[in-house]
């Protein structure tokens, strides 16, 4: 069974300018190699530990430069909102 769509995913589909300009900015920023690097990193992680493909907790950076695994909904929660910090300690 498909999951329901998101209200962001909902907007899009309902906005297709907005979906266009949110396409273009998303290439942009993913061409960027700061993106491309921990991206990257954190794949070969996953290779190395035995842990890649579908499924499972998302392996994250902390301060320190370390990785270490963490759910993917408290991971993916952490984006700087509210004067948190970006990186768990």
């Amino acid at each position: 069974m498909a999951q329901p769509k998101s209200k962001s995913a909902k907007y899009y589909a309902a906005n297709p300018k907005a979906a266009a300009k949110k396409a273009t900015y998303q290439r942009k920023l993913n061409k960027k190699p700061s993106v491309k690097n921990a991206s990257e990193e954190r794949w070969t992680e996953r290779r190395r530990r035995n842990i890649d493909g579908k499924g499972g907790k998302d392996l994250s950076h902390t301060r320190d430069g370390r990785m270490i695994l963490e759910s993917p909904s408290k991971n993916r929660a952490r984006n700087g909102a509210g004067g948190k910090p970006t990186k768990k300690k």
